[in-house]
């Protein structure tokens, strides 16, 4: 296939997998409250637009809360990028590594994000029993804040462990098992 008609065979495939229908049993937990804190943030927004360009008198507090959900949506939605095994990695390496020694390396690397995940949780739950701090604008502990990242932390760390199940499962990830795949067939 020359490589015009493989481009438009790869955009027809990629518009098929947009037009599918939602396989609601692949969205988590985690998807639907980083989906409720996107929209309170986007409420926040609008009302701190509205009140500081249209009423000429913005709310004091939106801004600060805006940070707070943002922080939120970073961490919530961090859980479902574990979930899917979608943070960045380097496969430039696996190209030159034999399959076994790659699924070894996505052992590690998996083994490795489970105690980063779960180290991070331990010290933020520690650091948020240390914070007596207000928020500026509202009368909240900051300490909330942290615990939320805090239990976010856990949940990727348990997140993770599904992932290492997963890969251990099917003999390594995706990436290796293509590699695997392109040794045997190249």
């Amino acid at each position: 296939m020359s490589e015009p008609n493989q481009i438009i065979a790869e955009m027809a495939k990629l518009d098929n997998e947009l037009d599918a229908p939602i396989d609601w049993r692949k969205i988590g937990v985690e998807d639907y409250i980083v989906f409720v804190i996107f929209w309170i943030l986007a409420l926040d927004i609008f009302a701190q637009f509205f009140t500081r360009y249209v009423l000429n008198d913005s709310l004091a507090w939106t801004e600060e809360i805006a940070r707070y959900l943002l922080i939120g949506v970073t961490f919530v939605g961090s859980i479902t990028a574990v979930r899917k095994n979608s943070h960045i990695m380097v496969e430039f390496l696996f190209r030159f590594i034999p399959p076994k020694l790659g699924s070894t390396l996505i052992y590690i690397g998996d083994v490795g994000k489970i105690a980063f995940f779960a180290y991070t949780s331990w010290a933020c739950f520690n650091l948020a029993g240390k914070t007596l701090q207000m928020m500026v604008s509202l009368e909240l502990p900051k300490s909330w804040m942290y615990y939320m990242i805090s239990v976010c932390l856990a949940a990727m760390a348990i997140r993770a462990i599904q992932v290492l199940a997963r890969h251990i499962r099917q003999g390594g990830s995706q990436i290796s098992l293509e590699h695997a795949r392109h040794v045997q067939n190249g």
